[in-house]
């Protein structure tokens, strides 16, 4: 990797020494559209390589030409072959790299195309659809404005796929009749098969099976007959989603496999590796540029630095601080001498005061963990009896009353967790986990899950991503999400009417770890510069007053002792009324070697319906009815028991698909009533279905004969994939 970089930097060096050598000569105009020409000729015949070659030399022609139209031009084709090559966020930087320098120009066909490209990328490959969709609109308006009717025909046919890709097909169906009621006129034989492939998608959605069907057909008969294999592989996928609705496993399988086999012909390997050499040198060219414009400045910085008087001035400054450095030494020596006695004296006082800090330390955790069980087996019930009453009072769901008890319970549970969480980090009981994923994936999670707080305030949240970060990293991705969870949800609350961005940028590399500058910024009603070091403390709520902010006052201290355990520490910058600004750095590891190995082993696995019989052993009779209903409802078997005695009994007559067990019992508990199970030759699947913390049962639970623990209360979906996935196994 070393030896890359430096002969990747000797590139680069000589590339401008060489150009700096060389006078500028201009080109014409007829030379540029050519190279621009040919570069989209490269392209369109899927020869990535060329077509980045030639794009390269047609924009740096084009810039020293100063012919904003040929830039911009130069910059849409080295996008689209990134965007071809599935280097998306590349295709993204030079689409705006290009929008740029469109902007320049009166020419609103070349802005139609990026926004229009744009907005493929981001709803079909980024699955950013609502960014997407503005992309297109704005497509749309350039269209319109040079009433290119054609153009307005693939805008609309783009939009309608994005709205039915995400299943509002209400929305995209307006448009849809706009498209089939103009395809004769403005459509061709590229754009059949996509025409035909919506209509089945909407026909499917609508119940049409036998319309839906002949659909699908023409698209894909129409995508074999063009030769448009993108076109054909997302025909063949849909096709595959229908049949799989239908429940016809068999073509939806073979469907699938052609979907497969056209889109490793499209991303040839060998292709995609010349492709990338030249990409690379397309990218040096970026550099070049950028090292252009400061030669200048090195050049002034170089005649500095040879003066001998600089030289001189320097070595004397340096002395001085030597001099002032031993001194310090000399001294620091006398004191340290000093307090030796006096630290040895203390010794003894403190190994006294640690046996007692650690005394008290094992209390508290016992005390937490009690607190926690008795306040979670409630919590359970209140939570599970709420939802109950939504779901058979319809009449009901929009009670206040109803909506504040739902509330404090879970307000009361954020608490309890937060709690656990600062005393888990506080014993080292908190261990990072390795697991490989997508850093931009994990952000978007972050922010779909507040996007009711933003809403709720009239925010806007921008992401800012280097594309120099690896699609994949390694790392834990857990404690990260939680991390701009709570930063991002503090932003939220405290800014109204205004924007909050997350920039991530990449700040250094050292052998496989990449350092990642995190960035969160709003423009709220900022921290008070007295009040800065506070916020970081436990329970602590600045300038709240009795109807401002909801929280425990816990968020910024977990972030903070998070971050210790990826040995990064938090900074934060802050004025009234204009914002806040916290930045950390965390280093991830980059392997692409076990990225491929983690991604190759996923499997899907589809399973036929059936019915399942679960046995619930629980003690309490309020968490019986609430476990009962919630398995009811997925239309499951359950028969619940008071004790474990009483499911030993009935485990020797019946036969259970699975058995959701508590650990806190009377008479006998859940580890040893696992134990007796197990013992009687039993194998069905034992899920932990208990208010502890899972760390601390994880080890008994396991040599128990234990499958899988879920904490009380709990999400239903979650309840059930297990479920699935330990039944599947089993």
């Amino acid at each position: 990797m070393c030896q890359i970089r430096v002969i990747l930097l000797v590139l680069l060096v000589s590339n401008t020494f060489n150009d700096l050598i060389a006078q500028k000569k201009l080109y014409s105009k007829k030379e540029l559209t050519e190279l621009t020409e040919q570069a989209s000729h490269f392209l369109n015949d899927a020869n990535f390589e060329k077509s980045l070659k030639i794009s390269k030399e047609a924009l740096h022609k084009s810039i020293v030409h100063n012919d904003s139209v040929s830039t911009t031009i130069s910059y849409i084709t080295i996008a689209a072959n990134y965007a071809e090559l599935a280097e998306f966020d590349k295709a993204i930087y030079f689409y705006q790299k290009g929008l740029l320098y469109a902007n320049k120009t009166h020419n609103d066909t070349l802005k139609n195309r990026i926004n229009n490209n744009l907005g493929n990328i981001y709803c079909f490959e980024k699955k950013q659809y609502i960014k997407g969709i503005n992309f297109f609109e704005n497509a749309l308006k350039y269209s319109i404005k040079i009433a290119d009717s054609s153009q307005i025909f693939m805008t609309k046919l783009n939009i309608t796929w994005a709205y039915f890709d995400v299943g509002h097909f209400e929305k995209g169906y307006t448009n849809l009749e706009f498209i089939n009621g103009n395809n004769i006129k403005y459509g061709d034989k590229s754009t059949a098969g996509v025409v035909y492939m919506l209509n089945g998608m909407y026909h499917g959605n609508k119940g049409n099976d036998e319309k839906a069907n002949a659909y699908f057909l023409n698209a894909i008969k129409s995508g074999n007959e063009t030769n448009e294999k993108s076109d054909l592989s997302f025909a063949h996928l849909e096709y595959s989603k229908f049949l799989l609705k239908k429940g016809d496993y068999k073509k939806a399988y073979q469907n699938l496999i052609l979907y497969n086999k056209i889109t490793e012909i499209l991303y040839n390997k060998d292709k995609l590796k010349k492709a990338n050499v030249a990409g690379i040198n397309v990218e040096l060219d970026e550099y070049k540029r950028e090292i252009e414009k400061f030669e200048s400045e090195k050049e002034a910085q170089h005649q500095i630095v040879q003066k001998t008087k600089t030289i001189v001035i320097l070595f004397m400054l340096i002395l001085f601080v030597l001099l002032l450095f031993v001194y310090n030494l000399f001294k620091n020596n006398n004191f340290r001498k000093k307090l030796n006695s006096e630290l040895s004296k203390t010794n003894e006082q403190l190994i006294l005061a640690k046996e007692k800090a650690e005394e008290a330390s094992v209390l508290k955790s016992q005390f937490v963990s009690t607190i926690s069980h008795e306040l979670r087996t409630p919590l359970y019930g209140v939570v599970g009896i709420t939802n109950m009453l939504i779901d058979e009072h319809k009449e009901l769901a929009n009670s206040p009353h109803l909506s504040s008890l739902k509330f404090s319970a879970r307000y009361l549970l954020s608490l309890v967790n937060d709690i656990l969480q600062i005393n888990k980090i506080e014993d080292n009981r908190m261990i990072l986990e390795n697991m490989t994923f997508n850093i931009s994936d994990e952000i978007n999670m972050v922010i779909n899950s507040l996007s009711f707080l933003a809403k709720n305030n009239n925010n806007f949240v921008i992401v800012k991503i280097d594309p120099a970060i690896p699609e994949y990293l390694i790392g834990d991705k857990l404690r990260l999400s939680q991390i701009i969870m709570n930063l991002v949800s503090n932003a939220l609350k405290f800014t109204l009417n205004g924007e909050v961005t997350i920039s991530l940028n990449l700040e250094k590399i050292e052998d496989e770890s990449y350092f990642i500058n995190f960035e969160i910024k709003d423009n709220g009603i900022g921290i008070a510069l007295d009040d800065q070091e506070k916020i970081f403390d436990k329970f602590v709520q600045i300038g709240r007053k009795e109807t401002d902010y909801q929280g425990t006052g816990l968020g910024l201290s977990i972030v903070k002792q998070l971050l210790g355990l990826f040995n990064s520490t938090i900074a934060i910058q802050s004025s009234i009324d204009v914002g806040t600004t916290f930045k950390f750095v965390i280093a991830f590891e980059y392997n692409m070697e076990k990225t491929i190995e983690i991604i190759n082993n996923i499997q899907v696995d589809i399973t036929s319906n059936q019915t399942i019989k679960v046995l619930v052993v629980e003690d309490n009779h309020i968490n019986q009815l609430v476990t009962k209903k919630t398995i009811e409802k997925n239309n499951y078997k359950c028969i619940v028991v008071d004790n474990g005695y009483a499911a030993l009994e009935i485990l020797d007559k019946e036969f259970f698909d699975v058995i959701l067990m508590d650990i806190n019992m009377p008479l006998i508990n859940g580890f040893e009533t696992t134990r007796k199970i197990r013992l009687m030759g039993i194998d069905t699947p034992i899920v932990a279905l208990t208010a502890f913390d899972k760390a601390e049962i994880t080890e008994e639970a396991l040599s128990a004969g234990i499958n899988d623990i879920i904490i009380k209360p709990f999400d239903s979906l979650k309840l059930f994939s297990i479920i699935t996935i330990l039944i599947s196994k089993n």
